[in-house]
């Protein structure tokens, strides 16, 4: 496997989805509150707005199949 050498707005834009990427499972694995109860946003705005962001400035935007390709080079599956 060929390893990719990324740049600093692709590193970012891998960054941020990573978090984005943890803050979800988060999300997800924390119990919810009472029967009922109306359910905060999986996701804070701030969280997408910093991966959306980190995308457009890598180019990335739009561009799925290349950022995962340099996301699996980066970030490769153990």
């Amino acid at each position: 496997m060929t390893t990719a050498v990324l740049t600093d707005r692709e590193r970012a834009a891998v960054q941020a989805y990573l978090r984005l990427l943890h803050t979800v499972r988060a999300a997800f694995d924390t119990p919810g509150g009472p029967p009922g109860a109306p359910l905060p946003p999986a996701v804070p705005p701030t969280v997408l707005a910093e991966a959306d962001q980190a995308l457009r400035a890598a180019g990335l935007s739009g561009s799925e199949e290349e950022f995962f390709r340099l996301l699996a080079s980066w970030c490769p599956e153990p």
